[in-house]
């Protein structure tokens, strides 16, 4: 009984902040997206939608090349990270945390100085009697910079589940006659499903609806649908649009998500579980 009412009691606190900012901030963006400046009852907000599917269309277009370079890279660090000695991981790991713990805005901004035409990387190009590159304000340096923000949220999900794979079912692979590609291609990758999983949907999300990476990396030539929806809110005042393309938006996540969670049976580390 006591047990029972510690738990209800400790359990609140969590309640009554998912109630404010999490029911709270998403109930507010179906009302304005289904309201006019005056308060009343409409669905005009979603005339303007035909508008912005390019927009939308290239959010998700950039969205999934940043997450396949992210899965292509993070994978197989993640895979030979599990295989190296506690000790290593441990630092590893460490370093992979590392850029999490600054500022978002401070990374970018690094990103900025190492790409811009005058940065780091044409400074020493100019040094080497080589010909500049023109990086900065472009789509690559846009998805450079999805990549460099968004690399850890692949990473750490997937050693994450090969760290605690169990090793008797591949030495059985092995003993099998399975050599080492395809133990990986039948065992391990099937395996770290969940992870990937996990990995897919924390860098697809941010990415489709981020807008500080392409107002600085972009140089404001290539607007995602996260720039729309900033605008809306800081510069046009549009409360309700930018309401109705956040609404839609989110349904586009929870798509994201319930895919994921189909592949997905959320009995193995990593997973999404929503």
């Amino acid at each position: 009984m006591k047990n029972s009412l510690f738990k209800r009691m400790t359990d609140k606190p969590y309640l009554l902040w998912s109630v404010l900012f999490i029911i709270v901030p998403l109930l507010m963006v179906i009302y304005y997206a289904f309201t006019d400046k005056t308060g009343a009852f409409t669905v005009k907000n979603f005339q303007a939608l035909p508008d912005y599917f390019s927009t939308i269309l290239l959010s998700v277009l950039y969205g999934i090349a940043a997450t396949a370079i992210c899965l292509v890279v993070g994978y197989p660090f993640a895979y030979f990270l599990s295989k190296h000695t506690s000790r290593v991981q441990r630092t590893m790991v460490l370093l992979v945390m590392l850029p999490m713990w600054m500022n978002f805005l401070i990374r970018t901004y690094s990103l900025m100085t190492i790409l811009g035409d005058s940065g780091v990387i044409n400074n020493l190009l100019t040094a080497l009697g080589l010909k500049n590159l023109h990086m900065i304000n472009t789509g690559g340096a846009v998805i450079l910079g999805m990549v460099y923000n968004f690399l850890p949220y692949m990473i750490l999900p997937i050693y994450s589940v090969l760290s605690k794979m169990d090793n008797s079912v591949i030495e059985a692979a092995h003993d099998l006659g399975a050599d080492k590609m395809h133990t990986l291609r039948k065992v391990v990758m099937p395996m770290s499903l969940p992870g990937v999983l996990s990995g897919i949907t924390m860098v697809f999300v941010p990415c489709v609806s981020t807008f500080y990476i392409t107002q600085k990396l972009g140089g404001g030539q290539i607007v995602l649908v996260g720039d729309v929806i900033e605008s809306q809110f800081q510069s046009a005042n549009n409360y309700n649009l930018g309401a109705m393309l956040s609404f839609v938006l989110m349904i586009l996540i929870f798509i994201c998500l319930g895919v994921m969670n189909h592949f997905d049976d959320g009995t193995a580390d990593g997973g999404v579980v929503i």
